[in-house]
């Protein structure tokens, strides 16, 4: 979530890419700005207040797909320029820290547009930061890169729908390690944590297996559309579980593992509350 998710004073605030520049959850803005217990009928009583934002809402206000605790969901979010007209609504003495904040985070992707190295140095200060190893950094990098290219070809073969795009993931994992991404998350005693981030060195190897190999039989098969695409992954993740299995039988050991970067108390705690 460390793309999709940014913190301002403690409170976490959901952002999306959307035509090459970050737009901002605007529920999330309000609640961080008022402390609000309920930031939409804040909204609408802003809006009612200020009749000007109120009339330019729909060229303000744009729906977008953002992640929620439900799983991805369109909520109505704003770009820089859009979150500081709303900011102009609100009396708070957090604004004007925040509108700096807000120019700094949301300049991130330009800057990175410019020169992509940025955000590879960002993504990679991130995971040093929070103690992983340079050889595992290496390798979440790397897979990083491959899924990028995978979702890239999805892409230009008619798969957009954020569902679709899950379910393909999906049919990859299952056929790659024999569980379902939900049951492997359950099996590290994970909630809303990025499966990928707590992956064990194995795991993002054959992770990158099933999907770099999805991607060359994608292309080798010429898949369009959902239900073609579906079948590649499947086959993709196929290459990956036939891989697993052979070394599984070789070591006597599983690749899908318990360990994850979680520490002790957080892991005790997720796994007696999914009892």
């Amino acid at each position: 979530m460390d793309d999709e998710m940014v913190v301002f004073k403690g409170k976490g605030i959901r952002r999306t890419l959307h035509k090459n520049e970050w737009w901002f959850a605007i529920v999330d803005v309000i609640s961080a700005l008022t402390d609000s217990l309920d930031p939409a009928g804040y909204i609408k009583d802003m809006r009612r207040r200020d009749k000007e934002l109120s009339k330019g809402w729909g060229q303000i206000a744009t729906p977008l797909v953002i992640q929620t605790e439900g799983g991805p969901q369109k909520a109505n979010c704003a770009n820089t320029e859009g979150i500081f007209r709303i900011i102009q609504s609100i009396p708070s003495p957090k604004a004007e820290p925040f509108k700096r904040w807000l120019a700094r985070v949301g300049y991130e992707r330009v800057k990175e547009i410019e020169n992509p190295e940025l955000g590879t140095k960002r993504t990679r200060a991130l995971f040093k930061a929070k103690g992983y190893s340079d050889e595992w950094i290496e390798k979440r990098m790397r897979g990083i890169a491959i899924r990028e290219e995978l979702t890239d070809e999805w892409k230009n073969r008619s798969v957009e729908n954020p569902r679709e795009y899950e379910i393909l993931t999906a049919e990859i994992a299952k056929a790659a390690f024999g569980v379902t991404p939900s049951a492997h998350k359950k099996i590290k005693g994970l909630d809303r944590e990025n499966l990928r981030d707590h992956m064990t060195d194995l795991e993002l190897i054959f992770t990158m297996l099933g999907e770099a190999s999805t991607t060359a039989i994608t292309k080798a098969d010429n898949a369009q559309g959902f239900d073609e695409n579906r079948r590649a992954a499947a086959k993709g993740g196929g290459v990956a579980g036939k891989a697993r299995r052979d070394l599984e039988r070789k070591t006597g050991r599983r690749v899908v593992s318990g360990e994850n970067y979680l520490t002790e108390p957080e892991k005790t705690k997720k796994l007696e509350r999914g009892k």
